[in-house]
C-alpha cells in the first residue's frame, strides 16, 4: 500500500512539474506614459522590447500592457516630440510610470515632393540599377526601379504597378472576355491631385476604368430578386467612328442609412513618421470625424494604431459616443517606422471579437502605404490579407499624400481583401467619399461580382476591354466559386465599356496568325441568324454567401448614332477618351483633348455637386500641358 501511495504521489508531482514547464505564465508588463511637465497621458507612444519588434502603443489613457519574450527586459519608449528614452529594466508583474519630456521633431527625414526648400537627400535602398534614369518631368516625378543613387530635389518615391493595357481579340478565336467589377476611384483622384499641381500624372497611375467609376450614372433601380440592375447601350466609338462601343452599367440597390444593418468598425491608422505631413494625418484625422458624425447608436467604433508597434487607443465605442471617438482621433501623432502587418493582424482580431452577425464588419486602412517593418512585401502582405479575410470582415484602404504614396500596395490589400480603394486628396473627397458614399464605401451588398461576355462572330471580328486590366480573370474562373472577384456597394454603380470591330471593317489592331492545321472554326447558322451582338453572364454573392448565382442577358446593336445616345453613354466616354490620352494609349484613334472636351460638355447632364465640370477643367489643363499634336484644335 505504502508502494502505491509512495507511486501515485510521485507520479502526481511529475504531472504538476510538466505542466508548470508546458503552461508557463507570460511576462506581463504595464505601465502608463505621461507628459513629464502636465502629467496627461501620451496616446499611441510606442513601447519596444529592446532588441526586438515586440511591441505596443498606449490607448486613450495613456496605458499599455505588454507581454516580454523573457521574464526582464528593457523597454524603449518613443513618441513625436519628445526624447526618446530608455525605461529603467522592467520584469513581469511590474507597472511602471513613464514620463517624457520635450525634444527633437521626427528624426526620419521623408522625401515629399511638394516642399523643395526643405527637401532633403537621402539613399534609396534595395535598387540596383544598370544605368542612370532619365531625370523626371518636374517636382512629383517617381523615382525609377533601376535608379541606385542619391534622390534628387525633383524626384519621390511613389510607386506605381505597370499597366499593359488589354488588346483586340479576335471573336472567331477567343469569343470569351471575363472580368472582375471594380467600384475603386482612387486613380481619379490622384489624377486630379498631380493635375491641380500642374503636372502629368505618371502613365500607370492611369487607371481608365476607375476614372469612368469616379462618377455616378442615372441608371434605373434594381426592381428584381438580384441587387442590382444590369443596363446596356450601343453607339458609335467616338474616337474611332468605323469602331462600335458597348456600355455596360450596373446599378446597385440604394439601402436607407437607417435600413443599414449595425457596423462593427476598426479604424486602423498609420501613425509613423511619414503619416506627418499635412496632407496625411491631419486630413486623415478630420476625414474620421465626419465619418464619425455618420455613425448611429448601434454602431460601434475601435482605433487601432500602427508605427513602430501596433496597438489599441480605443476600444469598441458605440457610434453614440462620437466625442469620445473624434478625442481620440484628434490626440493621434505621427512618429516611428511602419508596422503594417502587425496593425493589420491586431485590427483584423479585434473585428472577429466583435464581429456583428448579419451586420457590416469591416476594417478601414488609413495610410500613404509606406509599410517597412514586420510583413512588409506584397507576396506577404497579400497572403495576409487574403487569410484574414475568410474571417467575414471586410477592408477598405484609404490612401493619403504624396511623395512616398504606394498606389500598388493598396490596390494589392483592396484587391485581395474583400474590399475596396480611395484616394483622399482632400478634404472635399472625403465627404463624398465617407459621408455622400457612405453606404456603398462600408457596405456591401453583393461580393464576388464577375462578368463574362460572349461575343458573336457573326457581327463582332474582334473586341476590346478598356480598362480593368488588373481585374481581368481566366475564362475557368467565372464559374468557379472559390476564385475572388470584386464587391458592390449599397447605390453603387459600374461602368464598364467595350471597342467593337464590327464584321467587315478592317484594322490594324488584329494582327493575323496562320490557319490552324489541325481544326477549323465554323460560326452556326443561329448565329449568322441572331441579332445579338453578344450575351452578358453575371455571377455574384450575396455578402455572406459561398454559393454564386446567375443570370444572363442578351444585348442587341440598334445602330443608335453618337448624338442620340444617352447622356451616361457619352459622358463616360468622354471619360474613356480622356484616360486614353493620358496613357497616351496605342488604341486612341482620333482621339484628342478638345474633342474629349466638347463630348464630356454635351453630356454633363445635372451635376450638383459640380464633380462633372471638375473633370471638364481637367481636361482644360492637361489640354496645356500636352503636345498641341495630341491636345487638337478647337
Amino acid at each position: 500500500m505504502k508502494h502505491f501511495l509512495f507511486l501515485f504521489s510521485f507520479a502526481a508531482l511529475l504531472a504538476a512539474t510538466q505542466s508548470s514547464y508546458t503552461t508557463p505564465e507570460p511576462y506581463t508588463v504595464t505601465g502608463i506614459v505621461v507628459d513629464k511637465d502636465s502629467g496627461q497621458p501620451l496616446i499611441g507612444a510606442n513601447i519596444l522590447e529592446k532588441g526586438t519588434t515586440n511591441g505596443t502603443v498606449t490607448d486613450l489613457d495613456g496605458r499599455f500592457e505588454l507581454e516580454l519574450q523573457r521574464k526582464c527586459a528593457t523597454l524603449e519608449i518613443s513618441y513625436t516630440g519628445y526624447t526618446m528614452q530608455e525605461a529603467r529594466k522592467a520584469c513581469a508583474g511590474d507597472d511602471l510610470r513613464i514620463e517624457m519630456g520635450p525634444g527633437q521633431a521626427l528624426e526620419e527625414v521623408v522625401v515629399i515632393g511638394y516642399e523643395k526648400e526643405a527637401m532633403q537627400k537621402r539613399r534609396i535602398s534595395g535598387r540596383v540599377a544598370a544605368d542612370m534614369a532619365a531625370p523626371a518631368p518636374a517636382v512629383y516625378g517617381i523615382v525609377p526601379n533601376n535608379y541606385s543613387g542619391d534622390v534628387p530635389d525633383n524626384w519621390n518615391t511613389e510607386d506605381y504597378s505597370v499597366i499593359n493595357e488589354n488588346r483586340f481579340y479576335e471573336a472567331t478565336k477567343e469569343p470569351l472576355s471575363t472580368f472582375s467589377i471594380d467600384v475603386d476611384a482612387a486613380s481619379y483622384s490622384n489624377i486630379r491631385r498631380f493635375l491641380k499641381n500642374g503636372q502629368q500624372p505618371p502613365k500607370d497611375a492611369i487607371r481608365i476604368e476607375e476614372m469612368v467609376n469616379y462618377f455616378n450614372y442615372e441608371y434605373p433601380e434594381p426592381t428584381g430578386e438580384p441587387p442590382f440592375e444590369v443596363i446596356t447601350e450601343i453607339s458609335e466609338c467616338p474616337w474611332q467612328p468605323e469602331h462600335r462601343l458597348v456600355h455596360i452599367g450596373l446599378q446597385g440597390k440604394h439601402i436607407p442609412m437607417d435600413e443599414l444593418p449595425a457596423s462593427n468598425l476598426v479604424f486602423l491608422i498609420d501613425v509613423s513618421g511619414s503619416m506627418s505631413a499635412a496632407n496625411k494625418l491631419p486630413l486623415l484625422q478630420s476625414s474620421f470625424k465626419l465619418l464619425t458624425d455618420q455613425l448611429r447608436e448601434e454602431d460601434k467604433v475601435a482605433i487601432v494604431v500602427y508605427a513602430g508597434a501596433a496597438g489599441l487607443v480605443l476600444e469598441p465605442t458605440s457610434g453614440d459616443n462620437k466625442q469620445k471617438i473624434k478625442d481620440a482621433i484628434g490626440k493621434l501623432q505621427a512618429g516611428g517606422s511602419t508596422a503594417g502587418g502587425a496593425g493589420i493582424q491586431l485590427a483584423y482580431k479585434v473585428a472577429r471579437e466583435n464581429f456583428a452577425k448579419g451586420g457590416n464588419n469591416r476594417v478601414i486602412l488609413a495610410t500613404d502605404g509606406d509599410f517597412n517593418v514586420g510583413a512588409s512585401s506584397d507576396a506577404e502582405m497579400v497572403r495576409l490579407i487574403e487569410k484574414e479575410r475568410e474571417s467575414g470582415v471586410f477592408l477598405t484602404v484609404l490612401g493619403f499624400g504624396m511623395g512616398n504614396y504606394k498606389d500598388n500596395k493598396m490596390q494589392q490589400l483592396a484587391d485581395k481583401g474583400n474590399g475596396n480603394h480611395a484616394y483622399i486628396d482632400d478634404i472635399s473627397e472625403a465627404k463624398k467619399v465617407l459621408v455622400s458614399e457612405f453606404g456603398g464605401t462600408v457596405f456591401t451588398i453583393a461580393k464576388d461580382v464577375k462578368l463574362q461576355i460572349e461575343f458573336n462572330p457573326a457581327k463582332v471580328k474582334g473586341y476590346r476591354l478598356i480598362g480593368y486590366e488588373n481585374r481581368v480573370l481566366d475564362n475557368e474562373d467565372f464559374n468557379d466559386d472559390k476564385k475572388d472577384a470584386g464587391e458592390l456597394g449599397s447605390g453603387h454603380t459600374v461602368t464598364a465599356m467595350y471597342e467593337i470591330i464590327p464584321v467587315g471593317v478592317e484594322s490594324p489592331h488584329l494582327a493575323g496568325v496562320d490557319e490552324l492545321k489541325y481544326q477549323e472554326t465554323k460560326i452556326t447558322r443561329d448565329a449568322a441568324r441572331s441579332k445579338e451582338l453578344c450575351t452578358i453572364k453575371l455571377r455574384y454573392k450575396q455578402p455572406d454567401g459561398v454559393d454564386s448565382r446567375l443570370i444572363g442577358h442578351p444585348v442587341l446593336d440598334k445602330g443608335t448614332e453618337l448624338n442620340k445616345s444617352s447622356d451616361n453613354f457619352r459622358w463616360a466616354a468622354a471619360v474613356a477618351e480622356f484616360g486614353l490620352l493620358l496613357r497616351d494609349s496605342e488604341f486612341k484613334g482620333n482621339a484628342t483633348y478638345a474633342h474629349a472636351k466638347k463630348l464630356a460638355e454635351g453630356a454633363k447632364g445635372k451635376d450638383p455637386n459640380g464633380y462633372r465640370r471638375e473633370l471638364i477643367d481637367m481636361i482644360d489643363t492637361m489640354k496645356s500641358l500636352a503636345d498641341p499634336e495630341v491636345a487638337g484644335k478647337e
